[in-house]
């Protein structure tokens, strides 16, 4: 019987004998040497060293290739790459395709660590990045140059949460440069929420860190490449040293059984919220991809099949430092800190300067304070009452 349903999918992805052996979940099989018993299975597991075949251990055990088969599957892709968090997965897989004398088109709403990387590593190496709106949809047609290796999209956008027309973006740059290698840092949607791959990209980028993992307690990234991107992909993180540890591997592995029925929850509390934050007095836009006023809306209506718990708000006026530290210093369940995608809720706040500062295309259009949220799996009315008490303060 093929599967099709994605809670299903969830719950069966990567969970053969052969990784299992007996077990509900695939065994943890921790290895850095793998033991031939013959000359004849040396030769064979060399030549098939890259195809989920037990080699050596920076090239997986069954405890990798059963969370490896579990994302290939989940995302149609014709295999996964895995490293050992978000920011490795987005790096390694840029560098495994760009050279000396190559262009990086890169959305302007991507992670400001992405950006970083551009711009101090790529630069160094003589690739350049040239930044986007990432509202530009076909017009990107104007960017794409014959030099132009990458092709890195993200949706939504980091912290203002923008949704990308993405088929637009893709069948322009394509229609210009066929060898373009087009990338999307698809976390917020866990891979699931979006089916990058559908729609003509080469390779979905995650944080597993979010919410395959689900727990705030390790680290992990995944790329799902298709079958023109992926042997490249896999052979060039292999030569750059990328791997993570099969215990690692293991929980996110067991992170995939859960997720349909998180994020589900993570949804109905943060579109609920988000409601409730677009009548506040205080409260100057919300930027939720769920709701008509996000930029790109439709796009997100049209292209993806749920919400994640993550998304924004701008206040009506810009808090002073110690307006900010008496704000955030004393909620009850929201928490500071960084990263996302956990069970439990958090909260950071940016200044528009701030955004500026690291926004190079696409002017972030408020003057107040952002304040970034994720839904955690609290009882979205104790969430409710944290968040007025929060406004009081101010």
């Amino acid at each position: 019987m093929t599967l099709k349903k994605r809670e299903t999918m969830l719950v069966c992805a990567g969970r053969s004998k052969k990784y299992c052996q007996g077990s509900v979940n695939p065994v943890i099989q921790r290895a850095s040497s793998i033991v031939f018993e013959t000359v004849e299975q040396k030769n064979i597991a060399m030549q098939k060293r890259g195809e989920r075949e037990l080699f050596y251990g920076r090239r997986g055990t069954l405890t990798h290739f059963s969370f490896q088969d579990a994302m290939a599957e989940l995302e149609g892709g014709a295999g996964c790459v895995l490293y050992p968090c978000g920011a490795a997965a987005i790096s390694n897989a840029i560098l495994s395709f760009v050279k000396t004398g190559d262009t990086v088109l890169m959305t302007a709403g991507s992670y400001e660590p992405t950006q970083a990387f551009s711009n101090q590593i790529l630069n160094n190496f003589g690739v350049s990045t040239c930044y986007f709106d990432p509202m530009i949809g076909n017009k990107i047609i104007d960017l794409v140059k014959e030099n132009t290796r990458v092709l890195f999209l993200e949706a939504p956008s980091s912290i203002t949460m923008e949704v990308p027309d993405i088929p637009a973006i893709v069948k322009a740059a394509r229609r210009v440069n066929k060898e373009i290698v087009i990338m999307l840092d698809n976390t917020w949607s866990a891979g699931v929420l979006f089916k990058a791959l559908e729609h003509d990209i080469d390779i979905s980028i995650q944080s597993g860190t979010k919410y395959i993992l689900g727990h705030s307690d390790a680290m992990i990234g995944t790329a799902v490449a298709n079958a023109r991107c992926w042997k490249q992909l896999r052979e060039r993180s292999y030569l750059m040293g990328q791997m993570v540890d099969a215990d690692t591997a293991y929980m996110a592995s067991r992170g995939l059984r859960t997720l349909g029925v998180r994020l589900l929850q993570h949804e109905k509390s943060s579109i609920k919220i988000a409601h409730w934050l677009a009548e506040r007095s205080e409260v100057f836009r919300v930027n939720h991809p769920a709701l008509p006023g996000t930029s790109g809306h439709v796009h997100f209506m049209r292209d993806f099949t749920g919400s994640s718990g993550l998304f924004s708000f701008v206040l009506k006026q810009t808090l002073s430092q110690s307006q900010l530290a008496h704000y955030l210093d004393h909620f009850s369940l929201f928490h500071m800190a960084y990263s996302w995608g956990g069970f439990e809720s958090l909260i950071l706040a940016n200044q528009a300067n701030e955004l500026n500062a690291i926004r190079p295309v696409g002017a972030v259009d408020f003057t107040g304070t952002l304040v970034r949220l994720h839904i955690g799996l609290e009882d979205v009315d104790d969430l409710i009452a944290d968040l007025e008490a929060g406004f009081k303060r101010i």
